[in-house]
């Protein structure tokens, strides 16, 4: 008969399978981009073609912290090292988190860098602070847009209407502080900041603070690009 941390373990699981379903559906992404596509032509086709107003779908990604992995939340944490690590060790699902988020927060500092930055392939660098192509991540104010959209550009501003998108990240303000060649078209992957995340396996690249998955909403852009 399971006792103890065991008990918990198996618990923590059954917990985290029952939230599955609600939190980790994935994206319907033909479906996504097929309304994107509909509704930014619609915009386009007005005597005033877009004027600034875009529709778009709002995820998240956020920095995962390092203290969240343990084995009572059934993770796994085997201890690796990476190339860049300099032989410093980390769990297995907290740098497969970073892989998934671009960075991480350790817990014990090296030589003053609180953080790693996944470099791509199986190689980190420690560093500051998160950072985007246009300067440091900032929580709920930063977000990330495909490389390739230039309406969304490094430094943009724009407004979301979303209600949820209020509810959940408490502002409607934000500004383009990265690019991702993995990201979309229409796109807008908006910053929640550093957290635990909310499980192992496919629940790492969600935040334990929110359930948010992801939201259209119209957005207005603002013409200016300055950097602060």
């Amino acid at each position: 008969m399971l006792s103890g941390p065991d008990l918990w373990r198996v618990i923590t699981v059954l917990s985290l399978l029952s939230l599955l379903p609600q939190v980790r559906a994935e994206i319907p992404w033909p479906e996504v981009e097929q309304r994107l596509a509909r509704e930014n032509e619609r915009l386009a086709r007005r005597p005033q073609d877009h004027a600034g107003d875009y529709f778009v779908v709002c995820t998240l990604y956020y920095t995962p912290m390092e203290s969240g992995f343990t084995a009572e939340r059934s993770f796994d944490i085997t201890l690796e090292t990476k190339r860049g690590l300099r032989g410093r060790k980390y769990p297995r699902e907290f740098l497969q988190a970073v892989k998934m988020e671009g960075y991480g927060r350790i817990i014990t500092p090296v030589n003053g860098d609180q953080y790693i930055r996944h470099t791509g392939g199986d190689s980190f660098v420690f560093a500051a602070k998160p950072a985007g192509h246009g300067g440091e991540l900032r929580p709920r104010l930063s977000a990330a847009a495909r490389r390739e959209q230039p309406v969304f550009g490094l430094h943009v501003k724009f407004v979301t209407t979303e209600n949820i998108i209020r509810e959940v990240f408490g502002r409607v303000n934000w500004k383009i502080t990265d690019t991702g060649g993995d990201l979309r078209r229409w796109q807008i992957d908006l910053y929640w900041g550093e957290d635990e995340p909310l499980g192992p396996g496919k629940l790492l690249a969600r935040p334990r603070g929110t359930e948010f998955e992801y939201a259209y909403t119209a957005v207005k852009v603002s013409k200016q690009t300055e950097k602060d």
